[in-house]
């Protein structure tokens, strides 16, 4: 099996115009195993049956990385030693490695960083330009930071933003395939800063994300990494991240779904696509025309944004990401082994076989967050009814429930929870609750009516009437005798 590195590297031969005999001849990879790659059509991540050993010191290469950058900024004599480093790692990160490992690479990198005068580059129609800014945004009542994605065109000087609470490959991802999918097309060249959530240029190598890895192999486009300390190679996108948070961003824009604020933000580059190039002179949306004209066609799959984790949950069932953000699986997963599908937006915890088991909102930051949902409890709740006062779910559940419920002999509660429990397998949480609540104000908590309720909430509504069968007019003329005709057989 080929690493995704290797895929690429035979995907970017044949659109070079390469046929499969050359490329076989190039790669020294059997025609088969060739053909096979240029034909798969899906990238997407797939939960993982086993991970690939690496180096003791690769997952360390991006913080050494950004140490050594940070260095330039600060005076020679105060700067990172390969010592100094390898004590960092041990102390703040438990690297386990040698210092001997440490130090070579360090010696290898610092080879590499070299200062280049700025120049003017000049860019081709279908090429982008990808950058992160950071704003402030009111979410809810609450005034967050947040960082927001841009994908700028140097050639027309248009350009697309979307907002995360995160700099992730997932982050990343996400937000071109929302963009492509609005332009219609693919940009046939991606520049990105050494941003970690993507990869990173070590000398002469790219290390890129698995996961940004196979969205370039799905797409079919071409990336390229800034050397370090040379902001020119990308300024144009950095000009666009400050004309963006000055223009869209000011006063602090309020929204209480983030996704539904990013779709409307799509649309309102068309104002500042409207006006005049600052050099060319020529109207903005003019020239995207040109750069639509050189993208690449979207592929017949949209990529799944999505990297499987396992995890093992604690004593409670739950599962910890990033070493301080708790997730919610179910108390019968307690020291177990859990998939988790970690997306830009979302956390997934998934059943053995893949399914859906549990969505939550994801979380970003420092600061330690336990996100719960008592939904996946109820079938351990109702078999340990005993704990229903101090259980989660009566804490959240709807003030009706709760009270209904407490008001129930120890058997009728029991029940009353299975109830639950089995209309959420079957209906999702919310209908299950909904049904519930309608059921106690109509006085008859069953399972018949319930389930009955429950469906009508998730199929065509509780409050919308039923559509009005055929009529049967036709029928009644035909079958039916009228009133003209029974008088005539009355008088015969």
């Amino acid at each position: 099996m080929l690493t995704m590195s290797q895929i690429n590297d035979i995907r970017d031969l044949r659109r070079m115009g390469y046929n499969i005999s050359k490329i076989s001849s190039i790669t020294g990879r059997d025609r088969k195993t060739i053909t096979k790659y240029l034909g798969q059509d899906d990238f997407s991540p797939e939960p993982p049956v086993a991970k690939n050993r690496v180096s003791i010191v690769t997952p360390y290469i991006n913080i050494i990385t950004e140490w050594l950058e940070e260095d330039q900024k600060h005076w020679s004599k105060q700067r990172h030693t390969a010592k100094r480093i390898y004590d960092r790692l041990t102390e703040e990160h438990g690297f386990t490695g040698s210092y001997d490992s440490v130090q070579k690479f360090v010696q290898k990198i610092r080879k590499d960083v070299q200062t280049k005068g700025t120049q003017e580059l000049v860019w081709e129609p279908g090429c982008a330009q990808v950058d992160f800014g950071e704003a402030d945004f009111n979410e809810d009542t609450d005034c967050v930071r947040r960082k927001y994605l841009t994908v700028s065109f140097p050639y027309s000087n248009d350009g697309y933003s979307q907002v995360f609470c995160g700099e992730t490959a997932e982050c990343v991802c996400q937000g071109l395939v929302d963009i492509f999918d609005y332009i219609g097309g693919v940009p046939k060249l991606l520049v990105f800063d050494n941003a970690t959530g993507v990869g990173r240029r070590v000398m002469d190598k790219i290390h890129e994300t698995e996961l940004f890895s196979r969205f370039r192999a799905h797409y079919g486009f071409q990336i390229r990494f800034c050397n370090p300390y040379a902001g020119y190679e990308k300024g144009n996108v950095e000009n666009k991240v400050g004309t963006t948070r000055r223009n869209l961003f000011v006063p602090v824009p309020a929204y209480h779904d983030i996704e539904e604020f990013n779709r409307t933000l799509l649309d309102k580059h068309e104002k500042k696509a409207a006006e005049a190039h600052y050099k060319k002179g020529t109207v903005i949306s003019e020239l995207f025309e040109e750069d639509r004209k050189h993208f690449l066609s979207l592929p017949p799959k949209q990529f799944n944004v999505c990297r499987y984790e396992t995890y093992k949950a604690d004593g409670y069932g739950k599962i910890c990401l990033d070493g301080r953000h708790f997730y919610s699986t179910r108390p019968e997963n307690h020291n177990q082994k859990v998939m988790v599908g970690i997306r830009a937006h979302y956390i997934d915890i998934l059943e053995p076989n893949g399914d859906l088991l549990v969505r939550h909102k994801r979380q970003y930051g420092d600061i330690r967050t336990d996100i719960s949902d008592y939904s996946t409890s109820l079938e351990m709740l109702s078999k340990n009814i005993g704990a229903w006062d101090n259980s989660g779910f009566r804490k959240d559940a709807p003030e009706l429930i709760r009270e209904y419920i407490d008001s129930q002999p120890r058997a009728e509660r029991k029940s009353c929870v299975r109830l639950l429990s089995e209309l959420t397998k079957e209906y999702g949480y919310a209908a299950a609750v909904r049904a519930l609540e309608l059921a106690i104000k109509a006085g008859s908590v069953n399972r018949s009516d319930a389930a009955i309720l429950a469906a009508r909430i998730t199929g065509y509504g509780i409050d919308t009437p039923p559509e009005p069968g055929p009529s049967l007019a036709i029928y009644d003329q035909v079958f039916l005798p009228s009133k003209d005709n029974g008088k005539e057989a009355l008088a015969s």
